[in-house]
Protein backbone atom coordinates (compact mmCIF):
# COMPACT_ATOMS: atom_id res chain seq x y z
CA UNK A 1 0.00 0.00 0.00
CA UNK A 2 2.86 2.30 0.66
CA UNK A 3 4.14 1.86 -2.83
CA UNK A 4 0.72 2.27 -4.27
CA UNK A 5 0.07 5.39 -2.32
CA UNK A 6 3.38 6.80 -3.34
CA UNK A 7 2.60 6.14 -6.99
CA UNK A 8 -0.76 7.70 -6.56
CA UNK A 9 0.85 10.72 -4.94
CA UNK A 10 3.26 11.24 -7.84
CA UNK A 11 5.89 8.45 -7.77
CA UNK A 12 9.56 9.27 -7.13
CA UNK A 13 10.28 12.61 -5.48
CA UNK A 14 11.39 15.46 -7.72
CA UNK A 15 14.79 15.87 -6.09
CA UNK A 16 15.67 12.24 -6.94
CA UNK A 17 14.52 12.68 -10.57
CA UNK A 18 16.64 15.80 -10.90
CA UNK A 19 19.62 13.88 -9.50
CA UNK A 20 19.17 11.05 -12.01
CA UNK A 21 18.94 13.51 -14.92
CA UNK A 22 22.15 15.20 -13.82
CA UNK A 23 23.92 11.84 -13.64
CA UNK A 24 22.68 10.84 -17.11
CA UNK A 25 23.72 14.16 -18.61
CA UNK A 26 27.16 13.94 -16.96
CA UNK A 27 27.60 10.35 -18.16
CA UNK A 28 26.50 11.24 -21.69
CA UNK A 29 28.94 14.15 -21.84
CA UNK A 30 31.78 11.90 -20.65
CA UNK A 31 30.93 9.28 -23.27
CA UNK A 32 30.67 11.95 -25.97
CA UNK A 33 34.08 13.32 -24.98
CA UNK A 34 35.67 9.88 -24.96
CA UNK A 35 34.04 8.95 -28.26
CA UNK A 36 35.19 12.24 -29.84
CA UNK A 37 38.76 11.46 -28.78
CA UNK A 38 38.37 7.93 -30.20
CA UNK A 39 36.92 9.24 -33.48
CA UNK A 40 39.71 11.80 -33.93
CA UNK A 41 42.31 9.16 -33.14
CA UNK A 42 40.69 6.76 -35.61
CA UNK A 43 40.69 9.38 -38.35
CA UNK A 44 44.36 10.12 -37.69
CA UNK A 45 45.41 6.47 -37.57
CA UNK A 46 43.32 5.36 -40.55
CA UNK A 47 45.61 5.81 -43.55
CA UNK A 48 44.24 5.13 -47.01
CA UNK A 49 46.33 4.74 -50.14
CA UNK A 50 45.50 8.21 -51.46
CA UNK A 51 46.66 9.96 -48.28
CA UNK A 52 50.16 8.40 -48.26
CA UNK A 53 52.78 11.15 -48.12
CA UNK A 54 55.80 9.50 -46.45
CA UNK A 55 57.46 6.11 -45.96
CA UNK A 56 55.84 5.85 -42.52
CA UNK A 57 52.40 6.34 -44.07
CA UNK A 58 53.22 3.72 -46.67
CA UNK A 59 54.06 1.06 -44.07
CA UNK A 60 50.94 1.99 -42.10
CA UNK A 61 48.88 1.36 -45.18
CA UNK A 62 50.64 -1.92 -45.94
CA UNK A 63 50.24 -3.26 -42.40
CA UNK A 64 46.70 -1.94 -41.92
CA UNK A 65 44.16 -1.20 -44.68
CA UNK A 66 45.91 -3.37 -47.30
CA UNK A 67 45.94 -6.45 -45.07
CA UNK A 68 42.38 -5.80 -43.94
CA UNK A 69 41.24 -5.51 -47.54
CA UNK A 70 43.14 -8.51 -48.88
CA UNK A 71 42.31 -10.87 -46.04
CA UNK A 72 38.74 -9.70 -45.47
CA UNK A 73 36.38 -12.53 -44.45
CA UNK A 74 39.22 -15.09 -44.67
CA UNK A 75 39.65 -15.20 -48.44
CA UNK A 76 42.64 -17.46 -47.97
CA UNK A 77 41.08 -19.91 -45.52
CA UNK A 78 40.03 -22.33 -48.27
CA UNK A 79 42.35 -25.11 -49.33
CA UNK A 80 41.34 -24.61 -52.95
CA UNK A 81 39.93 -21.27 -54.10
CA UNK A 82 38.23 -22.97 -57.04
CA UNK A 83 36.60 -25.83 -55.06
CA UNK A 84 32.96 -24.74 -54.77
CA UNK A 85 32.27 -27.32 -52.07
CA UNK A 86 34.82 -25.81 -49.71
CA UNK A 87 34.13 -22.20 -50.72
CA UNK A 88 31.30 -20.15 -49.26
CA UNK A 89 28.60 -19.49 -51.79
CA UNK A 90 28.02 -15.85 -50.83
CA UNK A 91 31.50 -14.74 -51.87
CA UNK A 92 31.11 -12.22 -54.67
CA UNK A 93 34.82 -11.87 -55.49
CA UNK A 94 37.48 -14.55 -55.48
CA UNK A 95 41.11 -13.52 -55.20
CA UNK A 96 43.07 -15.15 -58.02
CA UNK A 97 46.46 -16.39 -56.90
CA UNK A 98 48.51 -14.36 -54.44
CA UNK A 99 49.18 -10.60 -54.48
CA UNK A 100 52.64 -9.38 -55.42
CA UNK A 101 54.73 -6.42 -54.28
CA UNK A 102 57.49 -5.15 -56.55
CA UNK A 103 60.11 -2.40 -56.14
CA UNK A 104 62.39 -0.60 -58.60
CA UNK A 105 65.47 1.30 -57.46
CA UNK A 106 68.21 3.51 -58.90
CA UNK A 107 71.93 3.35 -58.17
CA UNK A 108 73.88 5.80 -56.07
CA UNK A 109 75.94 8.27 -58.11
CA UNK A 110 73.51 8.43 -61.02
CA UNK A 111 73.43 12.24 -60.70
CA UNK A 112 76.22 14.76 -60.25
CA UNK A 113 76.66 16.89 -57.13
CA UNK A 114 77.94 20.41 -57.61
CA UNK A 115 81.52 20.98 -56.44
CA UNK A 116 80.36 23.40 -53.72
CA UNK A 117 78.35 20.63 -51.99
CA UNK A 118 80.49 17.52 -52.53
CA UNK A 119 81.96 17.84 -49.08
CA UNK A 120 78.45 17.73 -47.59
CA UNK A 121 76.83 15.05 -49.78
CA UNK A 122 78.29 11.73 -50.85
CA UNK A 123 75.04 10.19 -52.18
CA UNK A 124 72.97 11.22 -55.19
CA UNK A 125 70.04 9.30 -56.67
CA UNK A 126 68.64 10.50 -59.99
CA UNK A 127 65.17 9.89 -61.42
CA UNK A 128 64.33 6.42 -62.72
CA UNK A 129 65.51 5.28 -66.14
CA UNK A 130 66.51 1.83 -67.36
CA UNK A 131 70.14 3.00 -67.42
CA UNK A 132 70.00 4.27 -63.82
CA UNK A 133 68.27 1.16 -62.46
CA UNK A 134 69.95 -0.63 -59.57
CA UNK A 135 70.31 -4.37 -60.20
CA UNK A 136 72.55 -5.33 -57.29
CA UNK A 137 71.36 -7.34 -54.29
CA UNK A 138 71.02 -5.36 -51.07
CA UNK A 139 69.96 -5.65 -47.45
CA UNK A 140 69.72 -9.17 -46.06
CA UNK A 141 70.30 -10.77 -49.49
CA UNK A 142 68.42 -13.87 -48.40
CA UNK A 143 65.05 -13.88 -50.16
CA UNK A 144 63.65 -12.66 -53.48
CA UNK A 145 62.66 -9.28 -52.04
CA UNK A 146 66.37 -8.50 -51.55
CA UNK A 147 67.55 -9.93 -54.87
CA UNK A 148 67.03 -8.41 -58.30
CA UNK A 149 64.74 -10.23 -60.76
CA UNK A 150 65.20 -9.60 -64.46
CA UNK A 151 62.21 -8.25 -66.41
CA UNK A 152 60.31 -10.37 -68.88
CA UNK A 153 60.75 -9.47 -72.53
CA UNK A 154 57.04 -9.17 -73.38
CA UNK A 155 55.94 -7.40 -70.21
CA UNK A 156 54.48 -3.90 -70.74
CA UNK A 157 56.06 -0.82 -69.22
CA UNK A 158 54.09 1.26 -66.74
CA UNK A 159 53.62 4.97 -67.43
CA UNK A 160 53.50 6.79 -64.09
CA UNK A 161 53.56 10.41 -62.95
CA UNK A 162 57.32 10.62 -62.40
CA UNK A 163 58.61 8.17 -64.98
CA UNK A 164 58.11 5.11 -67.17
CA UNK A 165 58.91 1.85 -65.38
CA UNK A 166 59.67 -1.58 -66.73
CA UNK A 167 59.03 -5.03 -65.32
CA UNK A 168 61.30 -6.87 -62.90
CA UNK A 169 62.97 -5.51 -59.79
CA UNK A 170 62.85 -6.69 -56.18
CA UNK A 171 59.75 -8.87 -55.87
CA UNK A 172 57.99 -10.85 -53.19
CA UNK A 173 54.64 -12.64 -53.09
CA UNK A 174 52.33 -12.40 -50.10
CA UNK A 175 51.34 -15.41 -48.05
CA UNK A 176 47.92 -16.98 -47.59
CA UNK A 177 48.20 -16.26 -43.88
CA UNK A 178 47.51 -12.74 -42.68
CA UNK A 179 49.91 -13.11 -39.74
CA UNK A 180 52.74 -14.32 -41.98
CA UNK A 181 52.20 -11.39 -44.34
CA UNK A 182 52.16 -8.94 -41.42
CA UNK A 183 55.43 -10.38 -40.10
CA UNK A 184 56.91 -10.06 -43.58
CA UNK A 185 55.96 -6.36 -43.74
CA UNK A 186 57.37 -5.72 -40.26
CA UNK A 187 60.60 -7.48 -41.20
CA UNK A 188 60.94 -5.41 -44.38
CA UNK A 189 60.24 -2.19 -42.52
CA UNK A 190 62.74 -2.97 -39.74
CA UNK A 191 65.47 -3.84 -42.26
CA UNK A 192 64.89 -0.73 -44.45
CA UNK A 193 63.57 -2.40 -47.58
CA UNK A 194 62.60 1.08 -48.84
CA UNK A 195 65.77 3.12 -49.35
CA UNK A 196 66.75 6.47 -50.82
CA UNK A 197 67.18 4.75 -54.16
CA UNK A 198 63.58 3.45 -54.23
CA UNK A 199 61.64 5.04 -57.06
CA UNK A 200 58.44 3.00 -57.33
CA UNK A 201 56.56 0.18 -55.58
CA UNK A 202 53.80 -1.82 -57.30
CA UNK A 203 51.10 -3.80 -55.50
CA UNK A 204 49.37 -6.15 -57.98
CA UNK A 205 46.49 -8.56 -57.47
CA UNK A 206 43.40 -9.77 -59.33
CA UNK A 207 39.88 -10.80 -58.35
CA UNK A 208 37.11 -12.61 -60.22
CA UNK A 209 33.37 -12.02 -59.89
CA UNK A 210 31.42 -15.05 -61.12
CA UNK A 211 28.07 -13.24 -60.92
CA UNK A 212 28.96 -10.99 -63.85
CA UNK A 213 31.88 -13.01 -65.25
CA UNK A 214 34.34 -10.14 -64.89
CA UNK A 215 37.97 -10.05 -63.87
CA UNK A 216 39.19 -6.99 -62.00
CA UNK A 217 42.94 -6.49 -62.32
CA UNK A 218 44.17 -4.02 -59.70
CA UNK A 219 47.48 -2.20 -59.52
CA UNK A 220 48.39 0.22 -56.73
CA UNK A 221 51.43 2.38 -57.48
CA UNK A 222 53.51 4.44 -55.05
CA UNK A 223 56.17 6.55 -56.78
CA UNK A 224 59.11 8.04 -54.89
CA UNK A 225 60.37 10.92 -57.07
CA UNK A 226 63.90 12.25 -56.76
CA UNK A 227 62.50 15.46 -55.27
CA UNK A 228 61.09 13.55 -52.29
CA UNK A 229 57.62 12.61 -51.11
CA UNK A 230 55.31 9.97 -52.53
CA UNK A 231 52.93 10.11 -55.50
CA UNK A 232 50.15 7.54 -55.41
CA UNK A 233 48.07 6.26 -58.30
CA UNK A 234 45.97 3.22 -59.10
CA UNK A 235 44.57 1.29 -62.02
CA UNK A 236 41.42 -0.85 -62.03
CA UNK A 237 40.79 -2.86 -65.18
CA UNK A 238 37.43 -4.67 -65.31
CA UNK A 239 37.68 -7.01 -68.29
CA UNK A 240 35.80 -10.03 -69.55
CA UNK A 241 38.57 -12.52 -70.17
CA UNK A 242 36.31 -15.60 -70.36
CA UNK A 243 34.36 -14.37 -73.35
CA UNK A 244 32.16 -17.35 -74.32
CA UNK A 245 29.88 -18.38 -71.46
CA UNK A 246 26.25 -17.36 -72.12
CA UNK A 247 24.10 -17.74 -75.25
CA UNK A 248 24.65 -14.08 -76.10
CA UNK A 249 28.41 -14.70 -75.97
CA UNK A 250 28.03 -17.49 -78.51
CA UNK A 251 26.00 -15.13 -80.70
CA UNK A 252 28.93 -12.70 -80.52
CA UNK A 253 31.23 -15.57 -81.47
CA UNK A 254 29.15 -16.24 -84.60
CA UNK A 255 29.34 -12.54 -85.48
CA UNK A 256 33.13 -12.72 -85.10
CA UNK A 257 33.23 -15.64 -87.55
CA UNK A 258 31.16 -13.64 -90.05
CA UNK A 259 33.54 -10.72 -89.49
CA UNK A 260 36.50 -12.95 -90.46
CA UNK A 261 34.65 -14.07 -93.62
CA UNK A 262 34.08 -10.43 -94.58
CA UNK A 263 37.78 -9.71 -94.07
CA UNK A 264 38.71 -12.53 -96.45
CA UNK A 265 36.21 -11.32 -99.08
CA UNK A 266 37.36 -7.69 -98.85
CA UNK A 267 40.99 -8.76 -99.06
CA UNK A 268 40.34 -10.72 -102.26
CA UNK A 269 38.50 -7.74 -103.75
CA UNK A 270 41.37 -5.36 -102.98
CA UNK A 271 43.93 -7.77 -104.43
CA UNK A 272 41.92 -7.93 -107.66
CA UNK A 273 41.73 -4.13 -107.79
CA UNK A 274 45.45 -3.85 -107.20
CA UNK A 275 46.20 -6.28 -110.03
CA UNK A 276 43.84 -4.45 -112.38
CA UNK A 277 44.82 -0.84 -111.69
CA UNK A 278 48.42 -1.41 -110.46
CA UNK A 279 50.00 1.93 -109.46
CA UNK A 280 46.83 3.88 -110.31
CA UNK A 281 45.19 2.05 -107.41
CA UNK A 282 47.10 4.19 -104.91
CA UNK A 283 45.87 7.49 -106.38
CA UNK A 284 42.49 7.20 -104.70
CA UNK A 285 42.14 8.17 -101.05
CA UNK A 286 39.35 5.61 -100.64
CA UNK A 287 41.70 2.81 -101.63
CA UNK A 288 44.12 3.92 -98.92
CA UNK A 289 41.23 3.85 -96.46
CA UNK A 290 40.38 0.31 -97.58
CA UNK A 291 43.96 -0.82 -96.96
CA UNK A 292 44.01 0.84 -93.54
CA UNK A 293 40.76 -0.89 -92.57
CA UNK A 294 42.10 -4.26 -93.67
CA UNK A 295 45.28 -3.81 -91.65
CA UNK A 296 43.29 -2.83 -88.57
CA UNK A 297 40.94 -5.78 -89.01
CA UNK A 298 43.83 -8.22 -89.24
CA UNK A 299 45.34 -6.67 -86.10
CA UNK A 300 42.09 -7.15 -84.18
CA UNK A 301 41.93 -10.81 -85.21
CA UNK A 302 45.56 -11.33 -84.20
CA UNK A 303 45.05 -9.65 -80.81
CA UNK A 304 41.90 -11.67 -80.15
CA UNK A 305 43.56 -15.01 -80.92
CA UNK A 306 46.70 -14.14 -78.96
CA UNK A 307 44.81 -12.93 -75.87
CA UNK A 308 42.54 -16.01 -75.80
CA UNK A 309 45.54 -18.33 -76.01
CA UNK A 310 47.30 -16.51 -73.16
CA UNK A 311 44.13 -16.45 -71.02
CA UNK A 312 43.60 -20.20 -71.15
CA UNK A 313 47.31 -20.83 -70.62
CA UNK A 314 47.49 -18.61 -67.53
CA UNK A 315 44.22 -19.90 -66.06
CA UNK A 316 45.52 -23.43 -66.45
CA UNK A 317 48.70 -22.50 -64.60
CA UNK A 318 46.68 -20.80 -61.85
CA UNK A 319 44.44 -23.84 -61.36
CA UNK A 320 47.48 -26.09 -61.03
CA UNK A 321 49.16 -23.83 -58.47
CA UNK A 322 47.14 -21.28 -56.48
CA UNK A 323 50.10 -20.31 -54.26
CA UNK A 324 51.81 -18.10 -56.81
CA UNK A 325 51.20 -14.76 -58.45
CA UNK A 326 49.40 -14.78 -61.80
CA UNK A 327 50.20 -11.81 -63.99
CA UNK A 328 46.72 -10.91 -65.22
CA UNK A 329 47.87 -7.30 -65.59
CA UNK A 330 49.63 -8.41 -68.76
CA UNK A 331 46.30 -9.66 -70.16
CA UNK A 332 44.44 -6.54 -69.06
CA UNK A 333 47.06 -4.34 -70.69
CA UNK A 334 46.73 -6.06 -74.06
CA UNK A 335 42.97 -6.26 -73.70
CA UNK A 336 42.87 -2.47 -73.43
CA UNK A 337 44.98 -2.21 -76.60
CA UNK A 338 42.63 -4.67 -78.29
CA UNK A 339 39.66 -2.45 -77.41
CA UNK A 340 41.53 0.61 -78.69
CA UNK A 341 42.22 -1.03 -82.05
CA UNK A 342 38.56 -2.07 -82.35
CA UNK A 343 37.49 1.49 -81.56
CA UNK A 344 39.80 2.92 -84.26
CA UNK A 345 38.61 0.29 -86.75
CA UNK A 346 34.96 1.15 -86.12
CA UNK A 347 35.76 4.85 -86.47
CA UNK A 348 37.31 4.43 -89.94
CA UNK A 349 34.55 1.99 -90.93
CA UNK A 350 32.01 4.74 -90.25
CA UNK A 351 34.14 7.24 -92.18
CA UNK A 352 34.02 4.92 -95.18
CA UNK A 353 30.26 5.57 -95.45
CA UNK A 354 31.18 8.92 -97.02
CA UNK A 355 32.32 6.94 -100.06
CA UNK A 356 28.83 5.54 -100.59
CA UNK A 357 26.81 8.67 -99.85
CA UNK A 358 28.96 11.02 -101.92
CA UNK A 359 26.10 11.19 -104.44
CA UNK A 360 24.18 13.34 -101.99
CA UNK A 361 24.25 17.07 -102.81
CA UNK A 362 24.97 18.17 -99.24
CA UNK A 363 27.84 15.70 -98.79
CA UNK A 364 29.28 16.73 -102.13
CA UNK A 365 29.18 20.38 -101.06
CA UNK A 366 31.02 19.50 -97.85
CA UNK A 367 33.78 17.57 -99.59
CA UNK A 368 34.11 20.20 -102.32
CA UNK A 369 34.38 22.97 -99.71
CA UNK A 370 37.13 21.19 -97.78
CA UNK A 371 39.06 20.25 -100.92
CA UNK A 372 38.96 23.82 -102.27
CA UNK A 373 40.01 25.57 -99.08
CA UNK A 374 42.65 23.07 -97.92
CA UNK A 375 45.52 25.28 -99.09
CA UNK A 376 44.11 28.33 -97.34
CA UNK A 377 43.55 26.31 -94.17
CA UNK A 378 47.14 25.03 -94.19
CA UNK A 379 48.47 28.56 -94.53
CA UNK A 380 46.17 29.77 -91.79
CA UNK A 381 47.15 26.84 -89.53
CA UNK A 382 50.84 27.79 -89.77
CA UNK A 383 50.07 31.34 -88.69
CA UNK A 384 47.66 30.17 -85.97
CA UNK A 385 50.04 27.68 -84.34
CA UNK A 386 52.96 30.13 -84.40
CA UNK A 387 50.91 32.54 -82.25
CA UNK A 388 49.37 29.70 -80.22
CA UNK A 389 52.71 28.10 -79.31
CA UNK A 390 54.19 31.51 -78.54
CA UNK A 391 51.44 32.12 -75.98
CA UNK A 392 51.85 28.57 -74.62
CA UNK A 393 55.56 29.16 -74.06
CA UNK A 394 54.82 32.51 -72.42
CA UNK A 395 52.25 30.95 -70.09
CA UNK A 396 54.55 28.05 -69.18
CA UNK A 397 57.48 30.31 -68.31
CA UNK A 398 55.45 32.93 -66.42
CA UNK A 399 52.86 30.83 -64.58
CA UNK A 400 54.36 27.31 -64.69
CA UNK A 401 55.85 27.39 -61.20
CA UNK A 402 52.60 28.51 -59.52
CA UNK A 403 49.63 27.38 -61.65
CA UNK A 404 49.15 23.65 -62.15
CA UNK A 405 47.48 24.14 -65.55
CA UNK A 406 50.74 25.65 -66.88
CA UNK A 407 53.15 23.34 -65.01
CA UNK A 408 54.44 21.83 -68.29
CA UNK A 409 54.50 23.04 -71.87
CA UNK A 410 52.03 20.29 -72.84
CA UNK A 411 49.66 21.35 -70.05
CA UNK A 412 49.91 24.96 -71.23
CA UNK A 413 48.85 23.92 -74.76
CA UNK A 414 45.80 22.02 -73.53
CA UNK A 415 44.94 24.82 -71.11
CA UNK A 416 44.85 27.32 -73.98
CA UNK A 417 42.50 25.08 -75.93
CA UNK A 418 40.29 25.03 -72.83
CA UNK A 419 40.45 28.84 -72.65
CA UNK A 420 39.19 29.03 -76.24
CA UNK A 421 36.26 26.81 -75.23
CA UNK A 422 35.49 28.99 -72.20
CA UNK A 423 37.01 26.81 -69.43
CA UNK A 424 39.71 28.81 -67.66
CA UNK A 425 40.96 29.88 -64.21
CA UNK A 426 41.60 33.58 -64.51
CA UNK A 427 41.97 34.03 -60.73
CA UNK A 428 44.92 31.63 -60.65
CA UNK A 429 46.63 33.40 -63.56
CA UNK A 430 46.10 36.81 -62.00
CA UNK A 431 47.37 35.63 -58.63
CA UNK A 432 50.51 34.17 -60.20
CA UNK A 433 51.40 37.48 -61.84
CA UNK A 434 49.38 40.65 -61.24
CA UNK A 435 50.71 42.41 -64.35
CA UNK A 436 51.50 39.77 -66.97
CA UNK A 437 48.50 37.59 -66.03
CA UNK A 438 45.75 39.96 -67.24
CA UNK A 439 47.87 41.09 -70.22
CA UNK A 440 48.41 37.46 -71.28
CA UNK A 441 44.74 36.58 -70.91
CA UNK A 442 43.31 39.65 -72.68
CA UNK A 443 45.73 39.58 -75.62
CA UNK A 444 45.32 35.79 -76.05
CA UNK A 445 41.52 36.09 -76.15
CA UNK A 446 41.73 39.01 -78.59
CA UNK A 447 44.19 37.55 -81.10
CA UNK A 448 43.21 33.88 -80.96
CA UNK A 449 39.50 33.98 -80.22
CA UNK A 450 38.35 37.21 -81.91
CA UNK A 451 40.82 37.39 -84.81
CA UNK A 452 42.26 34.02 -85.78
CA UNK A 453 39.20 31.86 -85.20
CA UNK A 454 37.01 34.31 -87.09
CA UNK A 455 39.52 34.24 -89.95
CA UNK A 456 39.22 30.47 -90.00
CA UNK A 457 35.43 30.65 -90.13
CA UNK A 458 35.65 33.32 -92.87
CA UNK A 459 37.81 31.00 -95.01
CA UNK A 460 35.31 28.15 -94.65
CA UNK A 461 32.31 30.42 -95.21
CA UNK A 462 33.77 32.09 -98.31
CA UNK A 463 34.66 28.77 -99.92
CA UNK A 464 31.27 27.32 -99.09
CA UNK A 465 29.59 30.32 -100.73
CA UNK A 466 31.60 29.73 -103.92
CA UNK A 467 30.73 26.03 -103.98
CA UNK A 468 27.05 26.76 -103.39
CA UNK A 469 27.08 29.37 -106.19
CA UNK A 470 28.60 26.84 -108.60
CA UNK A 471 25.98 24.28 -107.64
CA UNK A 472 23.20 26.80 -108.20
CA UNK A 473 24.19 27.30 -111.87
CA UNK A 474 24.54 23.57 -112.43
CA UNK A 475 28.29 23.02 -112.01
CA UNK A 476 27.90 20.07 -109.70
CA UNK A 477 29.21 16.51 -109.77
CA UNK A 478 27.28 13.92 -111.69
CA UNK A 479 25.59 11.89 -108.97
CA UNK A 480 25.57 8.60 -110.87
CA UNK A 481 24.82 6.46 -107.83
CA UNK A 482 21.90 8.67 -106.88
CA UNK A 483 20.51 8.46 -110.42
CA UNK A 484 20.93 4.71 -110.43
CA UNK A 485 19.02 4.37 -107.17
CA UNK A 486 16.29 6.70 -108.43
CA UNK A 487 16.06 4.80 -111.73
CA UNK A 488 15.85 1.45 -109.94
CA UNK A 489 13.17 2.84 -107.67
CA UNK A 490 11.09 4.13 -110.60
CA UNK A 491 11.47 0.83 -112.49
CA UNK A 492 10.30 -1.08 -109.42
CA UNK A 493 7.24 1.17 -109.10
CA UNK A 494 6.45 0.70 -112.80
CA UNK A 495 6.70 -3.09 -112.53
CA UNK A 496 4.42 -3.06 -109.52
CA UNK A 497 2.02 -0.84 -111.53
CA UNK A 498 2.23 1.86 -108.88
CA UNK A 499 3.49 4.40 -111.40
CA UNK A 500 2.84 4.98 -115.10
CA UNK A 501 5.83 4.25 -117.35
CA UNK A 502 7.60 7.31 -118.66
CA UNK A 503 7.26 8.31 -122.34
CA UNK A 504 10.11 8.70 -124.81
CA UNK A 505 9.72 12.47 -124.63
CA UNK A 506 10.31 12.41 -120.87
CA UNK A 507 13.39 10.27 -121.30
CA UNK A 508 14.80 12.57 -123.99
CA UNK A 509 14.08 15.61 -121.87
CA UNK A 510 15.95 14.01 -118.98
CA UNK A 511 18.89 13.09 -121.24
CA UNK A 512 19.08 16.63 -122.61
CA UNK A 513 19.11 18.02 -119.08
CA UNK A 514 21.91 15.64 -118.09
CA UNK A 515 23.98 16.65 -121.14
CA UNK A 516 23.51 20.34 -120.33
CA UNK A 517 24.68 19.79 -116.75
CA UNK A 518 27.69 17.85 -117.98
CA UNK A 519 28.59 20.66 -120.37
CA UNK A 520 28.40 23.20 -117.55
CA UNK A 521 30.79 21.09 -115.47
CA UNK A 522 33.20 20.97 -118.39
CA UNK A 523 33.38 24.78 -118.40
CA UNK A 524 31.15 25.75 -121.37
CA UNK A 525 29.26 29.01 -121.02
CA UNK A 526 25.49 29.35 -121.30
CA UNK A 527 25.51 30.74 -124.89
CA UNK A 528 27.41 27.71 -126.20
CA UNK A 529 25.09 25.34 -124.34
CA UNK A 530 21.95 27.07 -125.67
CA UNK A 531 23.34 27.03 -129.22
CA UNK A 532 24.08 23.31 -128.98
CA UNK A 533 20.60 22.60 -127.61
CA UNK A 534 19.04 24.60 -130.46
CA UNK A 535 21.09 22.68 -133.06
CA UNK A 536 20.04 19.39 -131.52
CA UNK A 537 16.40 20.40 -131.68
CA UNK A 538 16.76 21.33 -135.40
CA UNK A 539 18.47 18.05 -136.13
CA UNK A 540 15.81 15.98 -134.37
CA UNK A 541 12.98 17.87 -136.09
CA UNK A 542 14.56 17.59 -139.55
CA UNK A 543 15.36 13.89 -139.08
CA UNK A 544 11.81 13.24 -138.00
CA UNK A 545 10.43 15.19 -141.00
CA UNK A 546 12.67 14.05 -143.88
CA UNK A 547 14.31 10.80 -142.76
CA UNK A 548 11.37 9.04 -141.19
CA UNK A 549 10.87 5.43 -142.33
CA UNK A 550 7.13 5.80 -142.02
CA UNK A 551 6.93 8.27 -144.98
CA UNK A 552 7.15 6.50 -148.33
CA UNK A 553 6.71 9.47 -150.76
CA UNK A 554 9.89 10.79 -152.39
CA UNK A 555 8.46 14.27 -152.85
CA UNK A 556 7.82 16.28 -149.66
CA UNK A 557 6.82 19.92 -149.48
CA UNK A 558 8.97 22.35 -147.47
CA UNK A 559 7.39 25.29 -145.73
CA UNK A 560 9.03 28.69 -145.27
CA UNK A 561 9.69 28.04 -141.57
CA UNK A 562 11.24 24.65 -142.33
CA UNK A 563 13.47 26.25 -144.99
CA UNK A 564 14.57 28.84 -142.44
CA UNK A 565 15.40 26.13 -139.95
CA UNK A 566 17.38 24.20 -142.56
CA UNK A 567 19.30 27.33 -143.51
CA UNK A 568 20.14 28.18 -139.89
CA UNK A 569 21.14 24.59 -139.26
CA UNK A 570 23.47 24.68 -142.28
CA UNK A 571 24.97 27.98 -141.08
CA UNK A 572 25.61 26.53 -137.63
CA UNK A 573 27.20 23.45 -139.16
CA UNK A 574 29.41 25.67 -141.28
CA UNK A 575 30.48 27.59 -138.18
CA UNK A 576 31.28 24.38 -136.35
CA UNK A 577 33.23 23.11 -139.35
CA UNK A 578 35.19 26.36 -139.58
CA UNK A 579 35.93 26.23 -135.81
CA UNK A 580 37.12 22.62 -136.04
CA UNK A 581 39.33 23.39 -139.07
CA UNK A 582 40.95 26.29 -137.20
CA UNK A 583 41.72 24.06 -134.23
CA UNK A 584 43.11 21.40 -136.55
CA UNK A 585 45.38 23.92 -138.31
CA UNK A 586 46.61 25.21 -134.92
CA UNK A 587 47.45 21.68 -133.79
CA UNK A 588 49.25 20.91 -137.07
CA UNK A 589 51.36 24.06 -136.75
CA UNK A 590 52.39 23.06 -133.20
CA UNK A 591 53.29 19.56 -134.37
CA UNK A 592 55.37 20.90 -137.27
CA UNK A 593 57.10 23.35 -134.90
CA UNK A 594 58.02 20.51 -132.56
CA UNK A 595 59.49 18.51 -135.43
CA UNK A 596 61.81 21.35 -136.37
Amino acid sequence: MAEASRWHLGGTPKHKLRYREDVEIRTTLQELLLYSIFLINLCICKTNFKSIRSITDFWKFMEGPLLDGLYWDSWYNNENLYDLKSSRIYYENILLGLPRVRQLKVRNGTCKVHAFFRSLMDECYDKYTSKNEDMADFGLKQHTEWKYSSPHMNSPWHWGFAGVYRDGGYIFTLSKSKSETLNKFINLRMNSWITRGTRVIFIDFSVYNANVNLFCIIRLVAEFPATGGILTSWQFYSVKLLRYVSFYDYFIASCEIIFCIFIIVFTIQEIKKLKEFKFAYFKSIWNWLELLLLVLCFLTVFFSLYSNMKIYHMLGQLLRNTEKYSDFYFLAYWHIYYNNIIAITIFFAWIKIFKFISFNKTMSQLSSTLSRCIKDIIGFAIMFFIIFFAYAQLGFLVFGSQVDDFSTFQNAIFTQFRIVLGDFNFAGIQQANRILGPIYFITFIFFVFFVLLNMFLAIINDTYSEVKADYSIGRRPDFQLGKMIKKSYNNALEKLKLKKPGTDEDKKRTENKDLAEKARREGFDEKEIQSAEQMKKWKERLEKKYYSTEIQDDYQTVTQQEFRDLFLYAVELEKELHYVSLKLNRVMRKVSALQY
